[in-house]
């Protein structure tokens, strides 16, 4: 069997996480957690990272901070019809007004000439753009219309960790950028996620938000300034809520996990890159094939995308070859029934060929040449 993915959280992690527990560390949010942190934020290359539960919390945490902050010049924000769920839902969730937008047939990002319609038709506050399987979905020139049109730009990199684009790490272009850590991604923490920010308030905001809404996160000196601010007394300010938070904290085993995982990312991006390379090398010409910005120097490819005609056929060939394979991601959110339910279908041609004809073959650090020839081979075979 060809795994999609492969199970990151080795042997040697296992036995370094016996030796922590024995000595009966504190297991829930604490020190481990501000140095996973820590590092995470200066692999990445920002200024703050905050660990949460999952890339989806990460994801909810960052539209709740927008909305509550009061950096939203309305309620209307850009979601990709190509995109994953949680990563459009939390704006459902939260009242604001989501606004499909066609992905790029190229890079399977934001269709450029979509985005500018919905510009100057709609003129909204934000945009959350989905770096999908280490594509870097046009990042520069979007950033370059949201700073034109004062739209905030929130960059979902869960599938694209260690992907760079003009030697910039993707999750570094835009206010904040979710990550995931769940089972399959780059590197695992069991469950866990991330959002990362250059805004020392947004920060601040996320942090609150995070943990019910209350200030135990922040520095001694904004504890102060909240409580000053708002008359708090000492007893009073063991339960006083800033803001309307969730309990969507990790813990500090899952960090623990984390921290040992840094250390695997470089070899993990590496071969992922190479593997991507090769699909592109043996897979028959005439398949579709990303097409890339010329800046993008690094993909982190976390599977490889495949659009073709008669897509069941190709599956059914590879499952029955012993091969694993997935849509690919959610295809089309216009024709999802959650999204019918609430709004009524969605369609848009690009978009939907992908929710008829793509799916993804795995790409993950323990795949060998064999396990890549084979896959493409019956994907070539299954074509004749």
């Amino acid at each position: 069997m060809i795994k999609l993915c492969s199970d990151i959280i080795g042997e040697q992690d296992i036995t370094l996480l016996r030796g922590w527990l024995a000595d009966m560390p504190r297991l829930t949010k604490g020190d481990r957690t501000l140095e996973f942190e820590s590092k995470f934020s200066e692999l990445l290359g920002c200024n703050h990272a905050v660990f949460c539960n999952s890339g989806s919390s990460a994801n909810l945490l960052i539209v709740s901070a927008l909305k509550q902050s009061g950096k939203l010049k309305n309620n209307k924000v850009v979601v990709p019809q190509l995109s994953w769920a949680t990563t459009v839902f939390p704006v459902m969730q939260l009242g604001l007004e989501p606004i499909l937008c066609d992905c790029d047939m190229g890079n399977l990002g934001i269709d450029i000439e979509n985005f500018k319609r919905i510009i100057k038709e709609e003129n909204p506050a934000a945009i959350i753009l989905v770096h999908v399987l280490g594509f870097d979905s046009n990042i520069k020139q979007i950033s370059e219309l949201c700073k034109e049109n004062d739209i905030i730009l929130i960059e979902d990199t869960c599938e694209s960790l260690g992907s760079q684009t003009d030697k910039q790490n993707l999750g570094t272009f835009g206010l904040a950028s979710s990550f995931s850590f769940y089972f399959g991604h780059h590197i695992s923490t069991i469950e866990g996620g991330m959002v990362c920010t250059d805004d020392d308030h947004f920060a601040d905001i996320i942090k609150m938000i995070r943990s019910h809404g209350w200030d135990r996160d922040l520095t001694k000196q904004k504890k102060e300034q909240l409580r000053v601010k708002n008359g708090n007394s000492d007893i009073d300010n063991l339960y006083t809520f800033y803001y309307a938070g969730f309990n969507l904290r990790s813990t500090d085993l899952q960090a623990f996990i984390g921290i040992n995982q840094l250390d695997k990312l470089p070899d993990i991006i590496q071969k992922r890159q190479t593997n991507y390379l090769l699909y592109r090398e043996l897979l028959n010409e005439k398949f579709w094939l990303p097409r890339l910005t010329a800046d993008q120097n690094v993909v982190s490819n976390m599977g490889y995308p495949i659009i073709l005609d008669n897509r069941d056929a190709f599956y059914e060939s590879l499952v029955s070859n012993g091969v694993e394979c997935r849509p690919l991601i959610s295809g089309s959110m216009g024709l999802q029934p959650a999204w019918k339910k609430a709004y009524g279908s969605c369609r848009m041609p690009n978009a939907d060929t992908i929710d008829r004809n793509g799916m993804y073959v795995p790409n993950h650090q323990d795949l060998t040449t064999d396990d890549i020839e084979k896959v493409c081979n019956i994907i070539n075979r299954e074509s004749l």
